[in-house]
């Protein structure tokens, strides 16, 4: 189902000075023409393609117009195997699937162009994130050299292993079909500079949500939940993933229900934590490391969820296991919150499961001195939160200005992400100041 909206989005007046370490000392360089970007991205939920419009103007972005453009069954039926590493992973079949989803994210924006009457020439650029087919961040602290010098070897153990990560989605189609210059390939500057390579969108969440009054939290409910911390004033960011999130609830209701997923929680709300599964979820290693730490569907996946199920007694039923999936989203997230930012008294939620009553009743449940709500309340449709920063990201990288974080990702140093796709619209990086 095609889903289109164009609205006018105001931000908080807090937007209007951000905190100087926000260039990390980069110095922007003058761009000329259009202030409109998009963003473009398929999550780990892998529900469809988000387009989203972005007006950069004096102070206050604005999101313009959004679309979710729909993913085809087949070819999410093939990622979906290739991700969770079940499928024909070989090189014919990514390399197909890289140009399938390049035409596909084409497809997107030109329809957002023909829905909003948007030439091409209107648009600065496009952020595309991509598809992540593999996030592999393992050793992000290895040297410099990839840990060739000592013998970096793929057989030997997690930490031995060269660390990479993998986005599809080709970017040449993508700017070549709807000529517009296209920024791609965020990730794996960051990783290459000693980060993990995520999460790269608290440089956005501090932007638009940092408060020089009181300690926020953005938490984005996607396939898999992370958090950004963003102390009062400014200070030090952290970001991660905090653990599995709707790839996990959707892929239990599309087995249990027979749809690709269980609607605002309803099917949930109808079982009963167990507490036996419960307490084996949290036992999992993975939420007792400290960050930087992401995560993804090659280690949150069905296989996971099996496991711990076959190890507790008595069986949950579907349901239950469903209510408890919920119940690990939000204590785990209680959790970070607790450990990293006990000061923290404001929560904004984004991402699909943002739309969530279960999930949003049970956090302010679990956060009672927190007030947790969407980042609607903050003028930002929860749902169109990282097409924007995607859009966002393309705008750092054609004005020379960092995406990451080092203090959420674990880089060495900021770096400008992304390697830039020229269209076949003039785009010189020269003329007026970007206000």
């Amino acid at each position: 189902m095609h889903h289109f909206e164009i609205r006018k989005l105001c931000f908080s007046d807090t937007l209007k000075t951000l905190p100087e370490h926000t260039t990390f000392g980069f110095k922007p360089e003058k761009m000329k023409e259009s202030n409109l970007f998009i963003g473009v991205l398929s999550g780990t939920s892998m529900d469809g393609v988000d387009v989203g419009l972005v007006e950069f103007g004096a102070s206050r972005p604005v999101l313009v117009a959004s679309r979710m453009h729909p993913m085809p069954r087949k070819i999410r039926e093939r990622l979906m195997a290739v991700c969770t590493q079940t499928g024909r992973d070989t090189v014919d079949e990514l390399a197909e699937l890289d140009a399938l989803l390049g035409h596909l994210f084409a497809d997107a924006v030109l329809a957002l162009q023909e829905q909003t009457g948007l030439r091409a020439a209107a648009i600065r650029a496009i952020g595309s994130h991509g598809q992540t087919v593999r996030h592999r961040p393992h050793g992000a602290n290895m040297p410099p050299d990839g840990g060739l010098a000592s013998g970096g070897d793929p057989a030997g153990s997690d930490q031995a292993r060269v660390p990479f990560t993998l986005q599809i989605a080709d970017p040449n189609i993508i700017a070549e079909r709807t000529g517009i210059t296209t920024v791609a390939d965020f990730r794996r500057r960051d990783m290459a500079a000693g980060g993990q390579g995520a999460p790269l969108t608290p440089g956005f969440h501090q932007a638009m949500f940092q408060s020089a009054r009181a300690d926020r939290a953005v938490v984005n409910i996607g396939g898999i939940i992370n958090v950004t911390i963003l102390p009062a004033g400014g200070g030090r960011i952290i970001g991660f993933d905090t653990g599995p999130g709707n790839a996990l609830l959707d892929t239990w209701a599309e087995t249990h229900l027979g749809t690709p997923m269980d609607t605002d929680g309803h099917w949930a709300r109808q079982g009963r934590t167990h507490a036996p599964l419960l307490a084996r979820f949290r036992a999992d290693p993975y939420f007792s490391l400290p960050p930087p730490k992401t995560s993804g569907r090659e280690y949150f996946n069905r296989d996971w969820l099996d496991s711990c199920i076959a190890d507790v007694h008595p069986a949950p039923s579907p349901v239950d296991v469903q209510r408890t999936l919920c119940d690990l989203d939000v204590t785990t997230l209680r959790d970070a919150i607790l450990q990293w930012a006990p000061g923290c008294r404001e929560v904004f939620l984004c991402g699909g499961g943002a739309r969530n009553p279960l999930l949003r009743e049970g956090i302010n449940a679990q956060l009672p001195g927190c007030r947790a709500d969407t980042t609607a309340c903050h003028g930002i449709d929860p749902d169109w939160v990282e097409a924007m920063a995607f859009a966002w990201l393309a705008r750092q990288r054609l004005t020379g200005l960092p995406g990451n974080v080092p203090s959420v990702t674990g880089a060495r140093h900021p770096a400008a992400l992304g390697a830039v796709y020229p269209g076949s619209v003039s785009s010189r990086l020269e003329g007026a100041d970007i206000p």
